[in-house]
């Protein structure tokens, strides 16, 4: 399960989540995650091309690993930025013994919530 900003509880695609994971540039781009960075900064950090960058972001992002956030620039050049989203990963099986995949997230600020909404509007237009 996640929890999301625009709803309590929802559930992840578990075979997305393991591909994420079983991806090798996957789990490099969330381990050069320190702090919130750009594509292209992790594009150069994980010595991975720009357009694989993006493509893995991608995967990333729809397992609900990765959120985005558009950073507001004066000069009208809005970057976005990616951070991890979760503390914890967690695989195990329900009372059907069916694989269950649950995502443990950090609460989100205020500000966060403003900037997951403000993507999520983005996203949708």
């Amino acid at each position: 399960m996640v929890a999301g900003p625009l709803r309590d509880v929802d559930t992840p695609d578990s075979q997305a989540v393991f591909a994420a994971l079983e991806d090798s540039d996957c789990r490099r781009i969330i381990e050069h995650l320190d702090d919130p960075r750009t594509a292209k900064e992790l594009s150069e950090n994980c010595d991975l091309p720009l357009s694989t960058t993006y493509r893995k972001l991608d995967i990333l992002t729809e397992a609900s690993l990765l959120s985005e956030r558009t950073v507001i620039q004066s000069d009208g050049h809005h970057t976005t930025q990616y951070e991890v989203a979760f503390e914890r990963v967690q695989i195990g099986l329900d009372e059907d013994h069916d694989i269950e995949v649950a995502i443990q997230r950090q609460p989100e600020s205020t500000d966060e919530r403003l900037e997951t909404l403000w993507a999520e509007v983005r996203r949708e237009t």
